[in-house]
């Protein structure tokens, strides 16, 4: 089979949607650079030139803005932000501008933009550089927001993307960058809206959102191994969200466990409980459980870290909690899949990963 990295896939949805579409363009700090924003847009300005691989100035409002404003008169910008935290500074261009413009105009406009924001930890950034922002995303009528974890779903989610006539939030955690995977040569498209399912299973429904659907998936090849049979769904999008698949595991399951990088309180994966508690509370065998980040800032030193990201191990340990099992090891026994990484530096993840951005 074909395979590519994560970063090659987005490169050449992008080519190829530049290819079929002179409106397409792409545009943001860093775009045309050496490392080609880790490594998504690398020889793209080679290959289409400066009038549509743009670098921008650390002015992110700005910037924004006149992608928004080239979007309402024809053109169909892809925006990137090296890091969600960094388009926080734009939220004005994206929420009050970008969200509602068609609503606004009776729906004879609309925005066709593609924001991409890079989210999750590396390089010991901290607080400001590694926050694990989208759910303020999908919190916003009118923005469509997507996650994808595969090389093959962020290459054909891209092409929707950009194809579709709204404002679309393509989220990518920096650690899905370098993994590697099928993707087919021709443009082909991921459906926005449409989760799925990783891996069947019957006794535990494990809800995964961007790079913790890697991570759920190794958790769910130790619980086989202990005689537990989880379902691992990745939702993909987080607006609109696949609400009838996921409610259909947890009604042939009875449990659910939702995983997430970002913080609980007000988070996707608290909506997702929801939805499932208002829809199938019947079918449940067990209160739902949550995965997410200490409710404290990101911290940046490796001693901290190391507690504060959670991995399988640590999904292994509540599934089990969950399903009455005694949980028998702590976080870091190397028995657990995939958590041999002890001694290798925080910013490569498992095996797979390939770095060195």
């Amino acid at each position: 089979m074909r395979s590519l990295r994560f970063c090659e896939a987005i490169r050449e949805a992008l080519a190829l949607c530049m290819k079929a579409d002179s409106r397409v363009y792409t545009m943001g700090l860093g775009v045309p650079d050496p490392k080609g924003v880790f490594g998504t847009t690398l020889g793209l300005k080679e290959e289409f030139g400066s009038q549509r691989v743009l670098d921008m100035p650390t002015s992110e409002n700005g910037i924004t803005g006149v992608a928004i404003g080239s979007a309402l008169v024809g053109m169909r910008p892809v925006m990137v932000h090296q890091r969600l935290d960094f388009a926080l500074l734009a939220l004005d261009q994206i929420v009050n501008q970008a969200a509602n413009w068609h609503y606004m105009y009776g729906g004879k406009t609309s925005v066709p933009i593609v924001i991409r924001l890079i989210i999750g930890r590396g390089w010991g950034q901290g607080p400001q550089h590694s926050q694990s922002l989208h759910s303020w995303f999908s919190h916003v009528p009118g923005l469509k927001v997507v996650a994808p974890s595969t090389p093959h779903d962020a290459k054909g989610l891209l092409i929707s993307s950009i194809e579709d006539n709204n404002p679309v939030i393509f989220i990518e955690h920096r650690w899905l960058h370098n993994i590697s995977g099928h993707v087919p040569l021709e443009r082909y498209r991921v459906p926005i809206g449409a989760a799925r399912i990783v891996r069947s299973g019957t006794s535990m429904t494990i809800v995964a959102i961007s790079y913790m659907t890697l991570e759920s998936s190794r958790a769910a090849e130790t619980l086989a191994c202990q005689g537990i049979d989880a379902e691992v769904v990745d939702i993909r999008s987080l607006r609109p969200l696949d609400d009838e698949l996921i409610v259909q595991s947890v009604r042939k399951t009875g449990r659910l466990l939702v995983v997430d990088s970002s913080w609980s309180s007000a988070s996707s994966g608290a909506d997702i409980v929801a939805r499932v508690v208002e829809r199938e509370f019947s079918s449940l065998k067990a209160a739902p459980r949550r995965i997410h980040l200490p409710d404290c800032p990101s911290p940046s030193t490796p001693a901290l870290a190391a507690c504060f990201y959670p991995r399988a191990v640590d999904i292994v340990k509540v599934v089990r909690q969950m399903l009455g099992y005694e949980v028998g090891f702590s976080h870091g026994d190397s028995s657990v899949s995939h958590d041999e990484t002890v001694g290798i530096p925080l910013d490569v993840p498992d095996p797979a990963f390939a770095g060195p951005f």
